[in-house]
């Protein structure tokens, strides 16, 4: 998603846990939306499943020119609470940071937070999805299929996990 002469990124704030249904609203109208998601495992009732999730939750990015656009639209559709406003004008969002997000990115607009291939032996990990979401471990091995091979802890030994490379970040060394 590049801007084109004139259009900036702006906020919308959605109706909670309805940040898709507004992004394909305002898709339907013309407008350009942005929704960064991640991979969440969800456990409800002894089922353990990953869903897609958004990054933000209750925020979409739009990109808008004020000059061309009529962006009070944004206000009245399915799904939108409200544009993030500054006055009587919508609140732009600093250059740079929505790009940053939009190149993090892959194609299903998932949030890569490490960045394809960053990942390496030995770093201390941490499993974002699955049956073991939130549990740290080593890196054992990469292949080129994108799985990885993790070493956890659990229970007093150390069991070998394999899964995607997506739903693994790296922690930063403390």
């Amino acid at each position: 998603m590049r801007l084109n002469v004139g259009e900036r990124w702006f906020v919308v704030y959605s109706l909670m846990c309805r940040e898709e249904m507004a992004r394909c609203h305002l898709q339907r109208q013309g407008f350009r939306a942005f929704l960064p998601r991640r991979m969440k495992t969800r456990r409800h009732a002894r089922k353990i499943e990953n869903v897609l999730s958004p990054f933000f939750p209750r925020y979409l990015f739009l990109i808008l020119d004020l000059s061309r656009d009529r962006w009070r639209s944004v206000n009245g559709t399915f799904g939108v609470s409200s544009l993030l406003m500054e006055g009587k004008l919508p609140r732009l969002v600093p250059r740079g940071i929505v790009e940053a997000l939009v190149d993090a990115c892959d194609e299903r607009d998932i949030l890569r937070l490490d960045g394809e291939g960053r990942l390496q032996v030995g770093d201390r990990v941490q499993l974002l999805a699955g049956p073991f979401a939130e549990q740290m471990g080593r890196l054992e091995r990469l292949d080129d299929q994108g799985r990885v091979q993790i070493l956890l802890e659990i229970m007093g030994g150390r069991v070998p996990v394999e899964v995607p490379s997506d739903i693994v970040v790296r922690q930063s060394p403390s």
